[in-house]
Formats: structure tokens, C-alpha cells, sequence
């Protein structure tokens, strides 16, 4: 039998099969299982580093946070500032007035005002914040998320080890890694894991039934189709019923908080995506992201900044404040993230708007052994470029790796042979920002 057209078939055309399948011969659909499910364990990872987290929860502000409006405020430099007034924290910092639950847990972060990236567009910036590398034709990078899962393995093996809410799909691509380390994208983070339990229609009985024809068909189709992603899908099966039938995927549940919980998040997708994201690591999953846009401020960005870290404000204080007292803030890294900032100059002719800006802009990192309060590198007075200890995206995610005990360095090889690393490419290879940690 002639294979090569299936061998050649790209990541999503599998997928897509696997799910047609599952919704035809099982009455159900396992579209948000397919991926890391399978990833049980890592792959000869050398623990080095702080290696305190054990979680890690990646806010992922699209669209180009300002940072001057946020955790870089110049009040020395109204020319720059504008409208907006930094307010003290409890840590040794202040930052912008729009953030003022925020300010009451300075003392539980590090805001990183030195961050630098070499891309200027959303969709290339997105990418090398996720992967650490730029894009290329010839080949897609795992996400950030998939090396967690790879090189960490999953912590609760009934449950995904990655999973995104409120983000595009391609963030959750495992690339060359293969679905296994892909991550779990869901829509809206209130809806939970959709379609994942046997319909009404199909009783467990015919559902069982339905099963053995599946497994015949899988065997029957391996023998044919002898490729290692084939074998990969074989698992799917079993890892879909044993999720089916676990007390874990009521992990994915919001509902089952009470509605005082509920509404200290925010009851906007954003704040229940992180209800959702702490729920999940409390449950053992290893990388979950969230993701909160409309950061893109050509126009009006002083109001829409605003509406935007008002949302911010509350989902975040919460979601630090919660896992806390939960005990779960030292082994889980909450990071705040974006693909670049603001420019310092405000377009008038834009109704005050800001401009793309990928030289100079913030991060935060809180949680995963980060000591609390403090301030790391800074920008000059203009907000403009980084004056003392420049950041990169690789060192950034270098610095996510080490939090995790992963070496951000360690080769892994890409099915033609070619060699990757979390912290990027050997010429760009990032470097932990060790001295942040406690």
C-alpha cells in the first residue's frame, strides 16, 4: 500500500481525521484532547536552576501593552506621561494609577522594566515570545508551553499538561515536538472542555461497542500506516476515555466556584480564564496560558489602556492573592507578557495614541521562587530604550525555564536533525535573570 500521502500529511489534517473519527464511531468529540494528553513523561531533562515552580501561568497581553501606562510610568516626564499618575506599591516600586489592586501585591512580583525585542510587528512578535526564535518558512518552533511539557512531563497524567484559553490556536502549536506535546485550546474559559462526555443518544453500552470497532479499525490502520504519528494517535483513544471518566475534568469547571470567587476574578473572559488557570495547576497541569488583547493603542490609547488594565488590575491581584493563600504561589510562575511595548512619543492626530515600540517595554514575573517587591533593569527617562540591564525575549523565557529546573540550553533536535533550545538559537541564546530569585 502506498503510504506517502499520508506520511505527508501536515499536523492539522491528522488531527482533523482523528476528531471526524471520534465524533462519527464514538459520539463524541475529542478535539480538546488531542495533544498533550499523551505527553506523560520527560525526555532526559537534567534538572538545573531555581526549580521551585512546578506550574506555570502565562498572561499573555496581545497586542503591545504600553508599558509607560503600566509598570513604567515617568512622573518626572509629563511630556512622555501624559494623563496618567504612578501610585506606590508594597513592594519597592511604583507603577501606573490604572493598577491600583495590583499595587497592593508589589510585594509578591518583580516588574522587569528592561525588556527588548527585535520584532516589530504583532504576529512576528507573537511568535518569537512564544518560541524564542523568528519565523521561518521551513519550519515551525514548539511553543513555549510544549517545551514545558516535554522537558518537565505531565504532573497529573489523567489531565492535559498544556492547555490555552482565549488565544489563538497556533499558540498552542507543538511544532516539530508532534501533537503529543500540543497544547489544549479552548474557547471560552466559562464553557469548560466542551464535548468531551459520552452524548445522551449513546449508551454506555453501544458506546463500549463503539470502542472495540475503534481499536480493531486503529490496528488494522497501523499495520498500514507504520509512521511514528500514527502511533502517537494510537494512545488517543484510552487517554480520551480515561479523561472521560475522571473526577479531574471537573478541573475545567468554573462553575463549581462559588459565585463570590467567581466575581472577585471578574466576570469577563479574561478574568475567568485565570479562575480557570488556577484551577487547573491546583489540579496539576503543568502550562497554562491566558491570554487578554486589545492592547493595539494607535488611537485613544489612554482610554482604552484604562478599560484594558482595569480588567488586568482585578484578574491578576486575584489570581496572585488566591494561589497564595492556597499555598501554591511558590510552585507556580505567573508571568505578565507581551510582544513589545508603547512608543513614548503620543500621536496627537491619533486622538492620543501610541505606536508600536519593541525597544523598550515591561514584563512581570511573580510566584515559582521570584523573590517579591522588586524592580529589575530599567528604562532611560524617556521610556525609550533600556538604560541598565537589557532583557531579550530568549532570556525572558530562559529565566521561565530556570524557574522550572529546565536548561534552557539543552539541545533537542528537530526530525531533520537541526538543533533547537528553549532559550533560542546558540548565536541569541538567552540567559536567566538569576539574581530575581529568592
Amino acid at each position: 500500500m502506498d503510504t506517502s500521502s499520508f506520511n505527508k500529511a501536515d499536523e492539522l489534517g491528522r488531527r482533523q481525521f482523528m476528531v471526524n473519527a471520534a465524533r462519527s464511531y464514538l459520539g463524541v468529540s475529542l478535539a480538546p484532547m488531542l495533544g498533550s494528553g499523551l505527553a506523560s513523561s520527560a525526555f532526559g531533562q537534567k534538572h538545573v536552576g531555581g526549580a521551585k515552580a512546578e506550574h506555570v501561568i502565562f498572561l499573555n497581553m496581545g497586542g503591545g501593552m504600553s508599558h509607560l501606562d503600566t509598570f513604567d510610568t515617568k512622573p518626572r516626564n509629563k511630556e512622555v506621561q501624559g494623563p496618567v499618575e504612578s501610585i506606590d506599591t508594597s513592594g519597592d516600586f511604583q507603577i501606573s494609577q490604572y493598577l491600583p489592586e495590583t499595587a497592593k501585591i508589589g510585594n509578591k512580583m518583580c516588574v522587569i522594566n528592561s525588556m527588548t525585542s527585535k520584532q516589530g510587528a504583532h504576529s512576528q512578535g507573537q511568535y518569537l515570545l512564544h518560541r524564542s526564535y523568528s519565523p521561518r518558512g521551513t519550519i515551525v518552533h514548539p511553543a513555549i508551553g510544549a517545551w514545558v511539557v516535554r522537558q518537565k512531563g505531565r504532573k497529573n497524567t489523567t489531565l492535559p499538561g498544556f492547555v490555552t484559553a482565549n488565544t489563538s490556536p497556533a499558540v498552542s502549536s507543538p511544532g516539530f515536538f508532534g501533537a503529543e506535546f500540543g497544547g489544549v485550546p479552548l474557547g471560552r474559559p466559562d464553557e469548560g472542555l466542551k464535548n468531551s462526555s459520552r452524548a445522551g443518544s449513546v449508551s454506555e453500552e453501544d458506546f463500549k461497542k463503539r470502542l472495540a470497532i475503534a481499536d480493531a479499525l486503529n490496528k488494522t490502520f497501523e499495520e498500514s500506516y507504520q509512521t511514528p504519528a500514527v502511533k502517537a494517535y494510537d494512545s488517543l483513544y484510552e487517554e480520551a476515555v480515561k479523561l472521560m471518566q475522571s473526577k479531574d475534568l471537573e478541573a475545567f469547571d468554573i462553575n463549581k466556584e462559588p459565585a463570590s470567587v467567581q466575581n472577585a476574578y471578574g466576570k469577563d473572559r479574561f478574568g475567568q480564564g485565570c479562575l480557570l488557570a488556577r484551577r487547573l495547576v491546583e489540579s496539576g497541569v503543568r502550562f497554562v496560558e491566558v491570554s487578554h488583547g486589545g492592547w493595539d493603542t494607535h488611537y485613544d490609547n489612554f482610554t482604552n489602556v484604562e478599560n484594558r488594565a482595569k480588567t488586568l488590575d482585578k484578574a491578576f491581584s486575584t489570581l496572585v492573592t488566591d494561589l497564595d493563600k492556597r499555598g501554591l504561589l511558590e510552585s507556580t510562575l505567573v508571568v505578565i507578557a507581551t510582544e513589545f511595548g508603547r512608543t513614548p512619543r503620543i500621536v496627537e492626530e491619533h486622538n492620543s495614541g501610541r505606536d508600536h515600540h519593541p525597544a523598550c517595554f515591561s514584563a512581570v514575573m511573580a510566584g515559582g521562587g521570584i523573590a517579591g517587591g522588586q524592580k529589575y533593569g530599567e528604562s532611560d527617562k524617556g521610556g525609550a530604550r533600556v538604560a541598565k540591564d537589557p532583557v531579550s525575549i530568549q532570556d525572558f523565557n530562559a529565566t521561565i525555564g530556570h524557574a522550572l529546573g529546565i536548561d534552557h540550553a539543552q539541545v533537542v533536535s528537530s526530525p531533520s536533525g537541526r538543533p533547537f533550545r528553549l532559550g533560542g538559537a546558540e548565536a541569541e541564546l538567552g540567559n536567566p535573570i538569576t539574581s530575581i530569585f529568592g
